[in-house]
């Protein structure tokens, strides 16, 4: 089975990259796809719209820019690992694991134990709760060779 997995969430770690060479590792069959996780691009993703007058009018046409790739990206997926870091508050991370709920798209969630209680409500609506890169990666070899 040919699987596709949309990573969301943190962009400061390497954990996608993880979650990538343990799937190959395993010989795993799965195409990966993410964001823009390259901080700068995604904050200019609509400069290209004409200049701003205000920093909030230039998140809000990059953040319209940027919800072309995501919101097509996760409704082609076949599962979403939503990942929550210690450092930064993912509020893009939380919106997409709501459109996964809202769409019924299976989803998984990556985080530490700290944030268990801010999340409830996420994981109580995600397939999974991981707390390393490498339980995704079982997850996945679970689901693809049962």
């Amino acid at each position: 089975m040919s699987f596709t997995v949309y990573l969301s969430g943190e962009i400061h770690t390497d954990w996608r990259q993880e979650i990538q060479r343990g799937a190959e590792a395993a010989g795993l069959d799965v195409a990966f796809t993410a964001p823009v996780t390259d901080h700068d691009a995604s904050d200019a993703a609509g400069d290209h719209l004409g200049p701003a007058s205000e920093g909030y009018w230039r998140d809000h046409k990059s953040s319209k820019v940027n919800a072309i790739r995501t919101k097509t990206l996760i409704e082609q997926s076949d599962m979403v690992v939503v990942r929550f870091g210690d450092k930064y508050k993912q509020w893009n991370a939380a919106f997409d694991a709501g459109y996964c709920a809202a769409l019924g798209k299976p989803y998984v969630t990556l985080h530490g134990e700290e944030i268990v209680h801010p999340l409830k409500e996420v994981d109580a609506a995600a397939m999974a709760w991981a707390t390393t890169p490498a339980e995704v990666v079982e997850i996945l070899r679970y689901v693809l060779q049962g």
